[in-house]
C-alpha cells in the first residue's frame, strides 16, 4: 500500500461476519487468511465478537479495522457504509 494510509475502526451489529466478508469481496478483496481481507491498496481485519445483549435480545457483532491508501480510502469507506446501512423500526 502507498502512504499515507487512513484507518477505519468500527463495531458492526446485526450484520453477520459472512456477509461483511462478501461485501469486502465485492470491493475487490480476497481472503488471505481467516478474517484478513486484502484488496488493491487496502486491508481489512475482521473479528467476531461476543453477542451484544440488552435484556433478552441478542445481536451478533463484528469488529472491523480497515486500512487503505489515502487516494482510495473515502470511496471504500463510503461504499462499505452504504452496504452496512440497515433500516429498522
Amino acid at each position: 500500500m502507498g502512504e499515507p494510509a487512513h484507518s477505519y475502526h468500527r463495531v458492526i451489529r446485526g450484520v453477520p461476519l459472512w456477509l461483511i466478508l462478501e461485501y469486502l469481496k465485492e470491493l475487490g478483496g480476497r481472503e488471505e487468511s481467516p478474517g484478513v481481507i486484502t484488496g488493491e491498496g487496502w486491508k481489512a481485519n475482521l473479528h467476531q465478537m461476543e453477542d451484544f445483549q440488552i435484556g433478552s435480545i441478542r445481536v451478533g457483532q463484528v469488529k472491523i479495522h480497515l486500512t487503505a491508501d489515502a487516494e482510495i480510502f473515502e470511496n471504500i469507506q463510503a461504499t462499505l457504509d452504504k452496504k452496512l446501512l440497515r433500516a429498522g423500526g
